[in-house]
């Protein structure tokens, strides 16, 4: 069974993309969050392998989304996906348990490898 993954992203076509690129390499994206708050639910009923959570989303940011699953589910596979320039808000992201980063715009190759890092981590 290919390992599953929650994407989110507060842009429609940020998610497309980067559920392609996993959609392709074989993973089963089974849910797509656009806010923090939908991410945290979405991982509650979902329960994936692997989430990709984007740092700047409205109601809950990406951060304090990260903090929200992994107080309740501590083994929880987080990759942020960020754009340029924001390594402080990453820093805080790994800190809150966050596993890996990628930097946006996304080079499937690079987000394939954080993927595994993360998942065999």
């Amino acid at each position: 069974m290919s390992q599953t993954v929650l994407v989110c992203d507060d842009a429609t076509f940020m998610r497309t993309m980067l559920g392609d690129i996993l959609r392709q390499a074989g993973y089963q994206v089974v849910g797509e969050a656009e806010t923090g708050q939908q991410a945290v639910e979405l991982y509650r009923t979902l329960t994936p392998d692997l989430v990709t959570m984007d740092i700047v989303m409205p109601d809950m940011g990406g951060v304090d989304a990260v903090q929200a699953i992994m107080a309740e589910h501590p083994a929880a596979r987080i990759l942020m996906c960020s754009a340029m320039g924001q390594q402080a808000l990453i820093a805080e992201a790994l800190r809150a348990g966050a596993r890996d980063f990628v930097v946006k715009p996304f080079q499937p190759g690079r987000v394939l490898d954080a993927v595994r890092r993360v998942l065999t981590a």
